[in-house]
């Protein structure tokens, strides 16, 4: 009867067993180590917000509607010219009471364009008043490199500096009144008032 030694195989049997017993504890380990980095990487997200109640209508963001600085809006004349518009409630308003109004006239014999302009203190006073506090002084005018070929009255309308032009050599205009000349170019000037002073009403007592 043959009977098998196990002594040489003994020693084989005990080096696989300790290496299936590290590779488990390593395995273990990885498993541990890669739930922590889950846990890290993947934090818990809060719950989201319950939706509104039926019937309650959501937040509405108000905006603020802002009115442009000034509140002057420009209309074209009719060659160029502006006209603001009066505020009679506020009284005599300064600028914002002149109005120029620019038309095309007939031309000169040689051809050359011609506008009339018509300058208006269009303040009347504030409440229904008599108008005696809308004289309006040192009127000056936007106007360019003013110049006409036909000659314009300067106690009426001159240049006095780059893009500056005085407007009846300074002197008020009543409550209502209008000053007009014409001037011959080959363009028209943009004319926009850009300064004027209410002053004390110089017309006579009636």
């Amino acid at each position: 009867m043959t009977v098998f030694s196990s002594s040489s195989s003994t020693p084989a049997a005990l080096a696989a067993a300790a290496w299936v017993v590290v590779l488990l504890a390593v395995l273990r380990s990885d498993v541990a180590q890669a739930s922590s980095d889950d846990a890290v990487l993947w934090p818990t997200m809060p719950p989201p917000s319950p939706p509104p109640p039926v019937g309650v209508p959501a937040p509405v963001l108000l905006r603020k509607l802002l009115r442009p600085a000034g509140g002057d809006v420009a209309v074209g004349g009719g060659g160029g010219g502006g006209v603001r518009p009066h505020r009679v409630e506020d009284g005599c308003a300064g600028a914002d009471d002149i109005a120029i109004d620019q038309a095309h006239a007939s031309p000169l014999p040689s051809g050359v364009p011609a506008y009339t302009v018509d300058i208006i203190n269009r303040c009347t006073g504030s409440g229904g008043g008599t108008g005696e506090e809308c004289a309006i002084a040192n009127i000056h005018v936007r106007c360019g490199w003013f110049s006409s070929v036909s000659m314009v009255d300067p106690l009426v309308f001159r240049r006095v500096g780059r893009d500056d032009c005085l407007v009846n050599d300074g002197k008020p205009l009543q409550a209502g009144e209008t000053i007009s000349f014409e001037y011959s170019n080959s363009f028209p000037y943009q004319l926009t008032v850009v300064d004027a002073t209410c002053v004390a009403s110089t017309s006579p007592a009636p």
